[in-house]
């Protein structure tokens, strides 16, 4: 095989895996549509490659590049879908708020609605701040949402186990991962 084939070849993997690393990371983060998107990119890039490498580039024709390539980014798609329907999730939300006397009524209600809430002072640029730590299903965090409003930071982070504390389903749920 020429070097230009060869050089073709290492290029086109150096951005087959890029486009895979990043896809993963898009559905991480839950951008199953971007995910899907770039999974169609990734494999692409792979089965020009190989109909390059075992036909000399005549082994596919483009209605058969873009089915399959179709078909892995719906692939993706449903799959990040089902992770996210199917699987008991667990997620941290870190709710800071002003030290005032409502984020205590919402601890209160938050408690109340069977969730764990763990309160935090810390120190912000603008004085003391509650960290409000709560750890729910990822399909109670538009429940939470609501109960919060819209005057707080929040950052969400997947839990990768957890045992004990305070849940709104049984009240008390282990998982062991």
């Amino acid at each position: 095989m020429d070097p230009l084939g060869l050089t073709l070849i290492f290029g086109a993997r150096i951005l087959d895996v890029s486009c895979g690393t990043f896809r993963i990371l898009l559905l991480v983060r839950g951008k199953r549509i971007q995910a899907a998107f770039m999974g169609s990119c990734e494999v692409s890039i792979y089965m020009i490659v190989l109909g390059y490498i075992l036909g000399g580039g005549g082994a596919l024709n483009l209605p058969q590049l873009m089915a399959y390539a179709g078909g892995y980014a719906a692939g993706n798609f449903i799959g990040a879908f089902l992770e996210e329907k199917l699987l008991n999730a667990y997620v941290m939300l870190e709710i800071i708020a002003e030290r005032k006397g409502n984020t205590l009524d919402l601890v209160g209600i938050l408690r109340q609605e069977g969730f764990g809430a763990t309160v935090i002072n810390g120190k912000g640029r603008n004085g003391i701040r509650n960290i409000i730590k709560v750890v729910c299903r990822r399909s109670d965090i538009s429940r939470v949402s609501r109960i919060i409003g819209d005057d707080t930071c929040v950052f969400l982070s997947d839990v990768k186990a957890c045992w004990g504390g305070q849940f709104p389903v049984n009240k008390s749920i282990t998982m062991k991962v």
